[in-house]
Order: structure tokens, then sequence, then C-alpha cells
């Protein structure tokens, strides 16, 4: 909640505008808002709800970052399509099941998406 506030209140220095013509501020205002109502429903929840111990499970952390890693080094030397594929594969192994067939459907969605950024969007991904 606290990071929310610094960015929104930052956001707040800038022209914010109006939805027809936004300023440079209205994008960074919405979003931090709506983290620090997140943040606000998070907090009022956990007084209501059992206290439960918090386990850090470090196998887990460590395959999360090691599929980051590897989609950011598959992107470079060859595309993002095969990194995107290669990162699902190896971060679900930090779940409690795993099912390729699972894999391809996130597989795809998530390729979908990277064309819908980089076609419709026009933003400058190395897709192939």
């Amino acid at each position: 909640m606290a990071l929310s506030l610094t960015f929104g209140l930052t956001a707040l220095k800038y022209p914010i505008g109006d939805l027809s013509r936004a300023g440079p501020g209205l994008f960074p205002a919405v979003i931090s808002s709506m983290l620090l109502l997140i943040g606000i429903a998070i907090v009022i929840r956990s007084r209501f709800v059992e206290k439960v111990p918090l386990g850090v499970h470090w196998k887990n952390i460590c395959i999360i970052l090691g599929a980051l890693c590897a989609f950011a080094v598959v992107t470079l030397l060859i595309n993002m399509l095969l990194a995107i594929i290669v990162m699902v594969f190896i971060a679900t192994l930090a779940g409690t099941s795993y099912s390729w067939k699972r894999n391809v459907k996130i597989c795809i969605g998530l390729c979908a998406m990277a064309f819908v950024f980089a076609k419709l969007l026009g933003m400058n991904l190395p897709l192939y």
C-alpha cells in the first residue's frame, strides 16, 4: 500500500487530463489507486480470517527464478515464442501437479497475447 501511495502521489504531480485525452499522470494514478484499494481490501479481510503461518519454499522460488532467467536467455539467443514455452514448462514444475496438456494451453494463450501485443499494439517484440 505504501508503494501504491508513493507512485500515486508522484503521479499527481503530472497533468492527469481526462479519459478522452489522457495526461502522463492518468495511468499511474489509476493503477496505483487500484493497488491501494486491493491493499485495503486485503488488510480488512486479514482481520476476519484465521491466521496461518507463512511457509517459504526455497525450491519453488528457485524454480520460478530459473524459469524467468531461462525466458531471458532463450529470448536473447533464439526468440520469444520459444522462450514463453520454455518458461511455462519450467515454472509449472513448482506446482503441486504437472500436466503437459495444461502447459500447452497456457503456452497457446501466452503466445496469443504476445502476438496481440506485437501486431495490434505495435510493440517491438522478438517473437520469431
